[in-house]
């Protein structure tokens, strides 16, 4: 026989498909895709059952005052103040949204559609900042307000990201103003 023929009788027809073990294969891959996101959905509801003993956020009292500024932006967490990778997730605090926030003599009120609102007392106010992170979110240097507030004797981070950047500068200004002049007040 030449070469050719040799080549030609050699040839074996391709391998049929083997439908039962690849329909194994992505089952299986699907029920580990299902594990691993319910294993995160528990470790979130671990953290909130850790944080429990952070008492229920405060909410706007009836007349705040006039509007000092206001921002709208994206809310991105809250975090125990100085770690920010230790995210709080109770009562609401890790869940980002869309967010309004107002300044008035009476604190901030964070209004957040599709999650909890809260109001940020200005006596619980602790410091306001430009920073260019906190949990799950890194963004450029001074991309992002940090408000430090105390809660139930627990201070915290919470991050804000205004739709227009240039705002984040006046709202930390104001803010230090008004912490600075309400510790002195306090002092007296």
């Amino acid at each position: 026989m030449t070469p050719v023929l040799l080549l030609a009788a050699e040839k074996e027809s391709a391998e049929v498909t083997d439908w039962a073990a690849r329909a194994g294969w992505v089952v299986g891959l699907l029920l580990f895709v299902a594990l691993v996101y319910w294993l995160m959905r528990e470790g979130w509801k671990w953290r909130g059952t850790l944080q429990s003993d952070l008492p229920e956020l405060p909410t706007a009292p009836p007349r705040t005052g006039a509007a000092r500024l206001s921002m709208s932006g994206r809310y991105h967490g809250s975090t125990t103040a100085g770690q920010w990778l230790d995210r709080i997730v109770a009562h609401g605090l890790g869940t980002r949204s869309r967010a309004e926030l107002t300044l008035t003599d009476a604190g901030i009120d964070v209004v957040r559609p599709g999650a909890t609102d809260f109001f940020i007392p200005l006596v619980q106010l602790r410091e306001a900042r430009l920073d260019k992170g906190i949990a799950g979110k890194v963004l450029t240097e001074g991309g992002l307000l940090v408000v430090t507030w105390v809660h139930g004797g627990k201070p915290i981070d919470s991050g804000f990201r205004s739709d227009h950047a240039a705002e984040h500068a006046e709202w930390v200004d104001t803010l230090n103003e008004m912490i600075n002049k309400t510790e002195t007040e306090g002092a007296r």
